[in-house]
């Protein structure tokens, strides 16, 4: 089971993997993920929220 975090913040500082996968990402995510910093608690999230952004064509 995933670790869980208090915001995607608390978990990029702690997570040295999540905080890889976040920055090798595109600017245009990034900031798409930012906005939705207090729903992502968990890398599984992280990982799912990317894809559903790819998938929606909202960022690249």
């Amino acid at each position: 089971m995933d670790e869980l975090y208090l915001c995607l913040s608390d978990m990029l500082d702690q997570n040295p993997s999540a905080y890889e996968f976040f920055y090798s990402l595109s600017p245009a995510i990034q900031d798409a993920l930012w906005k939705k910093d207090d729903g992502i608690i968990s890398f599984h999230g992280l990982q799912n929220q990317t894809a559903h952004l790819r998938e929606s064509g909202l960022a690249k």
